[in-house]
């Protein structure tokens, strides 16, 4: 390993970077405005969702029919919740956007409200959720509307059910505040893959690779100054994102060491699956097809852009086995929960992937093959 071979590798290549002025607008200014965009659309209009928790603490007929009346005049499609389990956690292990608690002493507060008359007998109900979800406000809306239908129904005031939300987090979050890790994520992936694909794919078609076995740099020496030249770019173009998402949206997130340990992850994963591209591509055009084959799935359905909730379940499933999804979660979890536990748990996840596909990545990366 040849420091100054590796510098002067990088140099050259931040030099060709600053004449190319169209790179400098993608890398920088599309991710910027895919966060204003979208970042707007998500502050005035939720997706609706109609999947529903809930958990029966009365476990009565009374409570029962409640459930029934939900289902039918909200359309929920409704799982039950074990009501030993607590209802914050269960959230947060499930991935789940919402959990409707109904009280112990449902059926008694309804009897002394129908039976006796006692029109002060009223009865709480919690929305236990997640602000993460785009869709979580809107099913707290439809949620409110059923309940006002059975006040209504019901002779006499104050209204018999009532409803009070806690949210999972200590600290109230608007969705842009989750928005905005996910778009770093996919942003750092497309930079990383898109440019190890288009650089390394031009450079074998007019033989370039082939040359470079006869001068001093040697392979690891090329990689290292590459790795070293996608990091910089993720983390000028990270930079550019939060600045314009604390000054437009004034958003809130935890700045730690785990952003440049996530960032340095997805450069890593994507760098491998770009070499490893490039080993089996004849043309810089179909390498840019196959990289737009593996990026495009991962950006719509790793939860970027939308909660994967919103998908159907084999879709769920899919997302769970993109290294994408593993980035988006474990930046969330340490710039807006501040879960470094969870966080370790995902980077643990994802450096595996990034370890494996970078070193079939090397070994892909041959000096004396020119195609």
């Amino acid at each position: 390993m040849n420091p100054r071979i590796i510098s002067a590798n990088l140099v050259v290549k931040l030099l060709s970077f600053y004449r190319e002025k169209s790179a400098i607008l993608f890398t920088i200014a599309f991710p910027i405005i895919l966060i204003l965009v979208f970042g707007t659309i998500f502050l005035s209009q939720d997706n609706v969702g109609y999947h529903l928790c809930l958990q029966d603490l009365d476990q009565t007929n009374s409570s029962a029919q409640a459930v029934k009346t939900l289902e039918l005049n909200g359309k929920f499609k409704i799982t039950r919740v074990d009501p030993a389990v607590n209802a914050k956690q269960y959230v947060m292990d499930n991935k789940v956007n919402l959990v409707l608690v109904i009280p112990k002493g449902y059926e008694r507060s309804l009897m002394q409200r129908m039976m006796l008359n006692d029109f002060n007998a009223s009865v709480t109900i919690t929305y236990i959720y997640d602000p993460s979800s785009s869709s979580v406000t809107t099913k707290m809306e439809i949620l409110n509307s059923v309940l006002a239908g059975i006040n209504q129904g019901m002779s006499g005031k104050p209204p018999f059910l009532r409803s009070v939300e806690r949210s999972i987090l200590t600290k109230k979050y608007r969705f842009i505040e989750f928005f905005v890790p996910g778009i770093i994520a996919m942003a750092v992936m497309t930079l990383s893959l898109f440019g190890t694909v288009n650089s390394d794919t031009e450079l074998r078609q007019k033989g370039v690779i082939r040359k470079l076995s006869t001068t001093p740099i040697t392979r690891t020496d090329w990689i290292l100054s590459n790795i070293l030249y996608q990091f910089i770019l993720a983390i000028i173009s990270t930079i550019a994102m939060l600045l314009v998402s604390y000054a437009v949206f004034n958003v809130s997130l935890h700045i730690n060491a785990w952003l440049l340990a996530f960032i340095l992850l997805d450069v890593f994963a994507f760098v491998g699956i770009g070499m490893i591209l490039t080993r089996f591509v004849k043309e810089a055009q179909s390498a840019a097809a196959a990289a737009n084959a593996i990026s495009f799935p991962m950006m719509f359905l790793s939860g970027s852009f939308f909660p994967i909730e919103l998908m159907p379940g084999f879709l769920q499933t899919f997302a769970k086995t993109l290294p994408l999804y593993y980035v988006n979660e474990g930046l969330r979890a340490s710039m807006i929960f501040e879960d470094h536990m969870a966080a370790l748990r995902y980077s643990a996840i994802i450096g595996v992937f990034a370890a494996v596909v970078f070193i079939l990545g090397i070994i892909a990366t041959k000096w004396e093959e020119g195609h």
